[in-house]
């Protein structure tokens, strides 16, 4: 122990600790400046603004500035095709030459979806669902329906859609609501050959009334009379008012449509 206490102080050993600093002081400072050269710190340059700007105008600024690029695109109701709507990094950092670029862009071509079943669903369940598959709503029109705001038909472009039917995410359809009042017309009956009684029955039982009522030529028996014309005849109209009188001319004879 004495003895190395004694080498310590010698000067061979002095020498040979400076000779040791120097040399990690040397090694130390070659590693630092060796990677500040490879790595050129503090040069750079700023990643432009591109988040907003359609695609092919970004891409042409990255190029023209020696910068690549990475384009990934997804889908959103409603927003541009083409458009840039994330950049990373972002805009105004400090990066070297060739560095990566990469963009998310709203997809110009719009997944398809297949077309919910909403028939029968009231309008304001039919527009969650609709809205659940990206699908928007536009013009609605009413028809007759005992049911108010029932969703009767479908379409996309004039066309009828059915459900499970292949359309574009953000497709905007018509919809075809029930009225709530039932149906406004019914079917006119043909009533040639019918007595009145019978043709009063035809009648009631389509929401409908007699109207006027005629004889002609000569009756022997009007209880026997058979309805030979009716006003309006079912040649002229197929479907009537609910509530309309149907005149009558009943005879003896032939009936005559």
């Amino acid at each position: 122990m004495n003895k190395f206490l004694a080498y310590l102080r010698t000067d061979t050993f002095r020498k040979n600790l400076i000779i040791a600093i120097v040399s990690i002081i040397v090694f130390l400072l070659v590693i630092f400046f060796s990677l500040r050269f490879y790595t050129r710190h503090g040069e750079g340059q700023p990643v432009p603004k591109l988040k907003g700007m359609q695609v092919d105008e970004a891409i042409e600024l990255l190029e023209s500035q020696g910068f690549n690029y990475q384009v990934d695109s997804v889908f959103q109701v409603g927003k541009a095709p083409g458009l840039v709507i994330e950049q990373d990094p972002d805009v105004n950092t400090n990066v070297k030459a060739n560095r990566t670029i990469y963009l998310t862009v709203i997809t110009k071509n719009a997944p398809e979806v297949g077309f919910p079943n909403i028939f029968e669903m009231t309008f304001l369940e039919a527009r969650a669902v609709l809205s659940n598959y990206g699908i928007k709503i536009g013009d609605t029109s009413y028809t007759s329906d005992i049911v108010r705001d029932r969703v009767l038909e479908a379409s996309l472009k004039g066309r009828s859609i059915s459900a499970g039917q292949q359309v574009a995410k953000g497709s905007v359809i018509s919809l075809v609501l029930g009225d709530g009042k039932g149906a406004s017309e019914v079917d006119l009956p043909d009533l040639a050959g019918s007595t009145l009684s019978e043709a009063t029955f035809a009648l009631k039982g389509s929401s409908l009334g007699v109207g006027m009522v005629t004889y002609e030529g000569e009756i022997s028996d009007t209880t026997g009379a058979r309805v030979i014309r009716q006003y309006p005849s079912v040649d002229s109209l197929s479907k009537v008012s609910i509530g309309s009188k149907v005149d009558l001319i009943l005879s003896n004879g032939t009936p005559v449509k």
